[in-house]
């Protein structure tokens, strides 16, 4: 059993649901992540969701835009990327998601990929662009490497694909809970829940809902429907506004608590 899939026990047994979070490896510099994931981890996060920096990265917001940038101009690669989980293994068990486009891992190699992704300590890998129509080769290392294959569906996502979709991922499925890039949003989108329903209705995995999520009222307003929330953006901001401070790792672990304060449910909640 994978650890994504015991942390979504856990959490079934806490009544509480999954606060996933995103970061840019290598924002604002390698060194400095590890004890970024850890004070995420301090503050309740219970996934990270680690981002391999990218040059074109279409389906991100301005935000990640930039952290990519600056993640790559500090020598940030795949490789240094897999080195950076590997160093935090020596501290902490928390469930990584390597999140990747598919050019950096296509370039890779797929078998060596997932060898030395297993090898370094994650749990599963999101590659955003991958069309799972062509994902054979990768779904076939990625299970020999006992890694979690996650998929991306969205409320343009026909009924037909997302069962092809939920039947290729394990440990968990990440819905997009509206359409165009990450980013802060205001308010959940009204198109959220019906994903939700629809998703429910034919698979059992965990569902994680992201893109526009930064707020305890965003996560209080999830709680009652999803198993875990993942915030992003806001995240990866506060990292690029606050990356001289020396208490970085602590502003963070406070973000995540708060966060995590509406991910709680009462003991009537299932």
């Amino acid at each position: 059993m994978s650890r994504i899939t015991k942390t979504f026990e856990r959490l079934g047994q806490e009544k509480a649901r999954g606060l996933i979070i995103y970061l840019t490896a290598g924002d604002p510099h390698p060194d400095r992540t590890v004890d970024l994931i850890l004070g995420l981890e301090k503050g309740g996060a219970d996934i990270i969701e680690l981002g391999v920096p990218f040059s074109d990265p279409i389906a991100d917001g301005p935000v990640i835009q930039r952290a990519s940038e600056r993640a790559l101009a500090a020598g940030t690669t795949l490789q240094g990327v897999l080195r950076i989980l590997k160093d935090l293994r020596s501290r902490s068990e928390i469930p990584v998601v390597i999140f990747s486009y598919l050019n950096p891992v296509l370039r890779y190699g797929f078998e060596k990929f997932t060898a030395d992704a297993a090898r370094a300590g994650a749990d599963g890998a999101l590659l955003t662009d991958l069309n799972v129509d062509e994902a054979g080769p990768y779904l076939e290392e990625m299970r020999r490497h006992e890694l979690d294959p996650i998929f991306l569906a969205s409320q343009t996502t026909r009924d037909d694909r997302l069962k092809q979709l939920v039947q290729s991922s394990s440990g968990f499925v990440y819905l997009v809970s509206r359409a165009g890039v990450t980013g802060e949003q205001q308010a959940l989108s009204d198109q959220a829940i019906p994903l939700i329903q629809r998703t429910r209705a034919v698979t059992s995995l965990p569902l994680a809902v992201g893109f526009g999520l930064s707020t305890k009222e965003h996560m209080l307003s999830l709680a009652p429907y999803v198993d875990g929330a993942v915030v992003g953006s806001a995240v990866v901001r506060l990292i690029a506004k606050h990356h001289d401070d020396p208490d970085l790792a602590a502003r963070l672990a406070a973000y995540c608590a708060e966060l995590k304060s509406g991910l709680i449910l009462g003991e009537d909640a299932g």
